[in-house]
């Protein structure tokens, strides 16, 4: 059984906390946020892109968890060390799901993962019958970065629906690798004209001022009308139980505060 578990991005530690595993976590990321008292108890053995191979040695781990082939090289090194290394790859809503029961199953707590699992689908089923009422469905672009130009990954186009938006950028969001989902023309977010801006540039904070000064980007809906938003990519840029509550939720209040907003504009 794994009792001495490394957890190079945030999504596994805070899934461990949730299930009350965390007993089993010898050192985390340094990105990690979520939840704030992990920050307190664990070592910070690793950036995204990078770790300090020593220390996580040092800890002795039994099991480093990791995310997608951006960590494949620290994951070779460490298995070359003879560490057990296992890199969750999941892009989508059911993605996060079955990384949650997966990593249960994986430390002995399979009931626990599924327990969550249910929760968080019940958490998405009551956001989408609360969107199922709204007037309309608004065009939303979200922004992961900024210079080049990045759209959102699946998890969060799918959030974005659950919420009660429509995605402007559908078929970006389809690639699991960020360079695909470049916008190579600011104007075509102009031409796809979304009623919602939000801004998520992950590892830096969003400057609503830069996007809207965007040459002729004064006359895309969102600009116009005051909705340029930031949701902090700790909350929705990380694929685990932080994006189907805390993110799925921000985006929904976004579009409601859009529909009140557009309601009295046309009364």
């Amino acid at each position: 059984m794994y009792e001495r578990i490394v957890c190079l991005t945030e999504e596994t530690t805070e899934t461990l906390y949730t299930i009350g595993e965390d007993w089993r976590i010898v050192g985390i990321s340094g990105f990690t946020v979520r939840p704030p008292r992990a920050r307190r108890e664990k070592p910070k053995v690793s950036a995204f892109t990078t770790a300090k191979i020593d220390e996580i040695l040092d800890l002795r781990p039994d099991l480093v968890l990791g995310f997608s082939d951006i960590q494949a090289d620290i994951a070779a090194e460490l298995i070359g060390h003879g560490i057990e290394v296992h890199v969750f790859n999941h892009r989508s809503v059911e993605g996060i799901l079955r990384m949650i029961q997966t990593l249960a199953a994986m430390v002995g707590c399979a009931e626990k993962g599924e327990q969550l699992a249910v929760r968080l689908t019940a958490n998405l089923d009551r956001v989408q019958e609360r969107a199922s009422g709204f007037p309309s469905r608004p065009r939303i672009y979200f922004e992961e970065w900024s210079d080049p130009m990045i759209s959102g990954i699946r998890w969060v186009s799918e959030l974005v629906g659950y919420a009660g938006g429509e995605d402007c950028f559908p078929e970006l969001s389809e690639s699991s690798l960020a360079n695909g989902r470049i916008i190579e023309d600011p104007q075509e977010v102009v031409r796809r004209a979304p009623n919602i801006i939000i801004g998520s540039w992950c590892g830096r904070k969003f400057c609503p001022e830069k996007v809207m000064a965007r040459p002729g980007w004064e006359n895309v809906p969102a600009v116009r009308d005051g909705h340029v938003y930031e949701i902090k990519s700790s909350v929705i840029l990380q694929p685990g139980p932080a994006a189907l509550t805390e993110g799925v939720s921000e985006i929904q209040e976004i579009i409601e505060g859009w529909t009140s907003r557009a309601g009295v504009e046309e009364g």
